[in-house]
């Protein structure tokens, strides 16, 4: 038997203690749109903050690189190496989220077809792009039945065809007009509901914790996409797959959101103390190159783009800056490791530098509060 989930409509009944995790959740989003204001160019912090996305939510999936590699300026997948083949799918994560961030921020609403090519860029050059690229799935599919019968497995999707896109069209014209319901519960619901269709043949999941910035940033509970999500929900794996599924099974939708709520305020303090952390950082540079290389306007320059693109090499951070020699580039590039902000990495990657203080920052355990 496969699963049909009712559509979204009626408010759910909350517990008192549910709404408190639901306000906690709301207050952490609001200090991190805060922080984000203080931001000069917010598409710096975008930038390392979607790829820690883009790697934790293919880790949930069992797909896994370095978070070191995925920050590099200039890393080029080899499709033929096992590592090579997960950043192509890291990386397409991050391509997806950018398009549809972009739309979203021109105005555009959360569509079907906004979803959809979010899927195709996500599966692009990988094995996946064989089965229903860009569009709705054709086959059924189940889920936990570690690779045995249909018979097995522990929860079984609605089946494809006009009914499943009715059922995700009805999904995202909820999104649009539920404006009136509390955007964390409303984030809790979507996601629920999109990871319960499964409406993608693959990349369902990382697509369903697409959504949940995507919806907070339509319902204005954020104006810039810096939050990360999916490192706690990764860290709570198993709670959080249970939570989804009973919901399905008991309607257990009060534990649900309350979990979600938790998961979102936390990733938002989190979030939002490495943002401020990279910004006292920024401001850190500016003062040494004040002190040291007052006359460096292009070390300066670097310095400053940093905390978005803290590990390069010269050629890709010359493409990138497009107004200085690679020999300048180089020069500056050497002022700024005499300085400390910068090293020049050894061995395999020896022709890369990065900012260590910045990658100490990207790279550090979470600490949950």
């Amino acid at each position: 038997m496969a699963f049909v989930p009712a559509p979204l409509g009626t408010p759910i009944e909350l517990q008192q203690r549910t709404w408190q995790e639901v306000s906690r959740a709301n207050r952490a989003l609001g200090r991190l749109d805060q922080a984000s204001l203080q931001i000069p160019n917010p598409g710096l912090l975008r930038r390392p903050t979607l790829r820690r996305e883009a790697q934790s939510t293919s880790a949930l999936e069992g797909t896994f690189a370095p978070l070191e590699r995925v920050l590099s300026d200039d890393e080029e997948p080899d499709e033929n190496s096992p590592l090579g083949t997960a950043l192509i799918e890291i990386l397409n994560y991050v391509y997806a989220a950018e398009e549809a961030f972009a739309l979203i921020e021109d105005g555009h609403a959360i569509t079907v077809g906004l979803l959809e090519e979010a899927q195709r860029t996500l599966v692009r050059d990988t094995p996946s792009e064989r089965r229903d690229p860009g569009r709705l799935r054709t086959i059924q599919v189940a889920i936990g039945n570690g690779g045995s019968s249909i018979e097995s497995a522990r929860f079984i999707p609605m089946p494809p065809g006009i009914e499943l896109r009715a059922a995700v069209q009805d999904l995202v014209d909820w999104v649009k007009k539920d404006s009136d319901c509390d955007p964390v519960v409303s984030a809790a619901m979507g996601h629920y509901q999109f990871e319960t269709l499964h409406p993608f043949a693959d990349g369902n999941g990382r697509i369903g914790r697409m959504l949940i910035v995507l919806q907070l940033i339509t319902h204005g509970a954020l104006r810039q996409p810096l939050l990360s999500v999916s490192p706690w929900f990764e860290d709570h794996r198993d709670e959080y797959q249970e939570r989804l599924y009973s919901v399905s099974a008991k309607g257990e939708w009060d534990p649900w959101v309350r979990f979600f709520s938790s998961g979102l305020a936390a990733a938002a303090e989190d979030t939002r103390s490495r943002v401020e952390d990279l910004l006292q950082l920024q401001g850190l540079y500016q003062e040494r190159i004040q002190t040291l290389l007052p006359r460096s306007g292009l070390a300066r320059d670097i310095a400053s783009s940093l905390t978005g693109y803290p590990r390069f090499t010269v050629p890709s951070l010359a493409k990138r800056l497009n107004k200085a020699t690679s020999q300048g580039i180089a020069n500056a590039v050497n002022q700024l490791v005499d300085i400390g902000a910068l090293e020049k990495l050894t061995g395999k990657y020896r022709h890369q530098y990065q900012a260590p203080e910045v990658m100490k920052v990207l790279t550090r355990a979470s600490s949950w509060e």
